[in-house]
């Protein structure tokens, strides 16, 4: 008999195994934190993204960043003034935020 996760583990393994609707659920996830501002929900949906990823060990490697730095990210006070901050400057310039899968785009598939 199949053992039965839950639903977040299930949506992680989904998201590891089709990037395109790994960018999509983080640019939604963007989107939705701009329009309500509801930075735990964002984290917690960050987090899935990170997770599905290869998890912050492996994310921060291929960013190149510090793994404790982007720990950091998803726990520190300072990361409410950051996304306001980017949150506020991205409203008064009328922009949207756009992710793109830039490493699709240097590398098309065959």
């Amino acid at each position: 008999m199949r053992e039965m996760g839950n639903w977040n583990e299930y949506f992680t393994e989904y998201l590891a195994t089709d990037r395109e609707a790994a960018i999509d659920y983080l640019q939604l996830t963007l989107e939705e934190y701009l329009a309500d501002g509801d930075l735990p929900f964002f984290l917690k949906s960050l987090r899935t993204f990170v997770e599905s990823q290869g998890g912050v060990s492996e994310l921060s490697e291929q960013i190149c960043v510090d793994t404790e730095t982007l720990l950091e990210m998803f726990s520190n006070e300072d990361a409410t003034r950051l996304l306001d901050t980017f949150s506020t400057l991205l409203n008064t310039l009328k922009h949207p935020p756009v992710i793109e899968d830039t490493h699709a785009m240097k590398n098309p598939p065959l």
